[in-house]
């Protein structure tokens, strides 16, 4: 069978609905390359910094990584912009919604909201609202995204820096995406994770 004998599901069969469950599962496994093939496209992508996105979410990555940050953490870092091709007014909610069956709670609300942090960095006189990170005080994960907007997000537009290249995270992203999507010990509700740890970040720091 090479395709459904129905075309209505109401009309679908057993062997049909097997034959669909086992492609669509297949189809699903390879998310990860996929996403790949989406973050290298973004180096073309619209962009008055002085940087790409790719580029910028390259250099975001990198200091991720050269902090010690955990596969959740740096998997976060180089997904968390891919929205903004495809949903630019709400780019944190697409990039989320990939990212929520494979990574900690904590690195999915960080995603979610970090646009509402970035807004702090803007002047005030330009009509925006540049509090809206407020209205997530009191938060558990908080502080998380207040670190990795000042820590990695917002210094990220540099064309001096020397960031590492897509590939090296390559590997990372397979792996995550090769996750049981939604499994427990991964999501860990309420759990909090540092985003430095200083022993990798030396490791890292001297391969």
């Amino acid at each position: 069978m090479k395709q459904v004998k129905f075309t209505q599901l109401k009309n679908g069969d057993e062997e049909s609905f097997r034959f669909l469950l086992a492609h669509d599962a297949k189809y699903a496994n390879k998310v990860g390359e996929r996403l790949i093939e989406l973050l290298a496209e973004l180096d073309d992508s619209f962009s008055a910094f002085q940087v790409t996105r790719l580029e910028h979410i390259l250099q975001t990555t990198t200091r991720a990584w050269y902090d010690g940050a955990d596969d959740d953490w740096v998997v976060t870092a180089l997904l968390h912009d891919i929205g903004d091709m495809h949903a630019p007014f709400n780019h944190g909610d697409y990039a989320a919604t990939v990212l929520a069956p494979f990574v900690r709670e904590q690195c999915t609300w960080t995603t979610r909201v970090h646009g509402d942090f970035q807004m702090i960095y803007f002047p005030d006189n330009l009509g925006v609202n540049n509090r809206a990170r407020d209205k997530h005080a009191g938060h558990r994960y908080f502080e998380d995204c207040e670190a990795f907007c000042e820590r990695w997000d917002q210094p990220s537009f540099d064309p001096a820096y020397q960031s590492l290249p897509l590939s090296q995270f390559e590997p990372l992203v397979l792996k995550v995406f090769a996750r049981e999507p939604f499994d427990p010990s991964v999501i860990r509700p309420n759990a909090r994770e540092p985003l430095m740890c200083k022993s990798m970040a030396g490791w890292r720091c001297k391969s």
